[in-house]
């Protein structure tokens, strides 16, 4: 044998190796990636030292605006389980900012939507509320995070050293970030998206990392804070000025806590850019817009023109846009919940209609699927129009996600002059 050919059987030991060792890792449930996050536990949700009084100047500023604004109109109610058990808003931000009696609501059943900001006559947000309550509740370790193990560890092992890395080619000044789920899920995807943009963007780079937006959420904003702003931070450093995502959630937290990088979609881009060439399919569709993107029309606008571009014709739901549904998988409310986490997801499938479901976040994606709906994602309808509305588009499950990951890594490695 060659020595090329002795190489190139090291290096398919090293990556079985490789991938061994993930399996072991990946068996025990993550509990070597996440020990970190979830170390200091107590037991669940306990109101009285979580929202007891005083509140935190975040929760009572939050409380107060709502408990000052809120005329229980119930246009929120209507549409929200939680509120239907958990009351209104006033009346949740009232055992708040009074202290008398006990809380009425546990925050970690609100999938943090906002769709009650949507619908609220009065312009409130009581979304904030309930994050700010989540915050307050982690900061006084009043939340058993062993609830939440199995999120935590795959965010644990997104920012880990065995699935992160950045490719940044010289005088780059824009990344596409595809997030956590669509490298596992659709890698051929990833490497096809970021050709096409690299035929306009020359110097584009790649950031194969997690935004942190499930412990965001789950209210661990010191934490969040102490692993996304390096992240953020040494983008800037390098010169790195815009962000391309394909995540609805990554998007949510560099619009946010990006600073001096700008966010926008890869739908946003691929839209001015131009699509590659594809055969033309025809029928008419449905759209899920993710509620992380709830606000952000041009965006929506974006992935309407660029289904329409493939030849499908979008037909209205009357919750889309603004008022878009959750999948389901907001809030992580599944992990403790998992019937009102379903619930949405059955919701949306009674609004498809029998009609199939496009939507831009591989989330939604799967748990929609999951759900019974027919659901293509945009990347791949725009890349494999015909494969997609067939329902041919491969999507990998765990762990083979992981695999896929580890190989798209490699892959940029290999390919990217970084």
């Amino acid at each position: 044998m060659t020595a090329g050919g002795w190489r190139k059987i090291a290096r398919v030991g090293a990556r079985v190796a490789v991938a061994a060792a993930f399996f072991v890792r990946w068996r025990r449930g993550g509990q070597a990636a996440s020990a970190t996050v979830v170390a200091r536990i107590e037991s669940p949700l306990d109101p009285a030292k979580a929202f007891g009084p005083p509140p935190e100047a975040g929760l009572a500023a939050a409380a107060r605006a709502i408990a000052e604004g809120c005329t229980e109109c119930q246009a929120c109610v209507k549409g929200c389980a939680f509120l239907q058990k958990s009351g209104t808003p006033k009346a949740i931000a009232a055992t708040l900012t009074t202290g008398n009696g006990p809380a009425t609501a546990d925050p970690y059943q609100c999938s943090l939507c906002n769709l009650c900001t949507a619908v609220c006559p009065e312009g409130l947000a009581p979304g904030a509320m309930f994050l700010a309550m989540r915050r307050q509740a982690a900061a006084r370790q009043a939340v058993d995070l062993a609830r939440y193990h199995v999120i935590l560890g795959y965010e644990a092992r997104g920012h880990s050293k065995l699935f992160a890395w950045q490719g940044l080619p010289p005088g780059c000044r824009t990344v596409f970030f595809p997030g956590c789920t669509l490298p596992g899920t659709r890698p051929k995807l990833v490497r096809r998206m970021f050709t096409h943009l690299e035929s306009q963007i020359p110097d584009l780079g790649i950031v194969l990392d997690c935004c942190h937006k499930p412990s965001h959420d789950l209210g661990r904003q010191e934490y969040f804070e102490r692993t996304f702003g390096p992240l953020r931070d040494r983008l800037v450093a390098a010169g790195v000025r815009r962000v391309l995502t394909a995540c609805p959630n990554c998007h949510k937290i560099f619009s946010q806590y990006g600073g001096e990088i700008e966010a926008r979609t890869v739908w946003q881009q691929l839209l001015e850019q131009g699509l590659p060439p594809a055969p033309p399919v025809s029928g008419a569709v449905v759209i899920h817009d993710p509620c992380p993107l709830r606000a952000e029309s041009e965006v929506q606008a974006a992935a309407r023109a660029l289904i329409a571009a493939t030849g499908l014709t979008v037909e209205k739901t009357r919750s889309e846009g603004p008022r878009t549904l959750c999948c389901g998988e907001g809030g992580s409310v599944g992990f403790i919940d998992p019937a009102p986490a379903r619930a949405w997801g059955a919701r949306r499938v009674e609004l498809a209609a029998g009609r199939p479901v496009v939507t831009y976040c591989a989330g939604c994606a799967g748990f929609l699927s999951r759900a019974g709906a027919r659901v293509a994602h945009l990347g791949d309808l725009i890349f494999e129009p015909r494969t997609a509305m067939n329902g041919g588009s491969k999507v990998a499950k765990a762990p083979f996600t992981y695999l896929n990951r580890l190989r798209l890594k490699n892959w940029f490695k290999r390919t990217l002059a970084a």
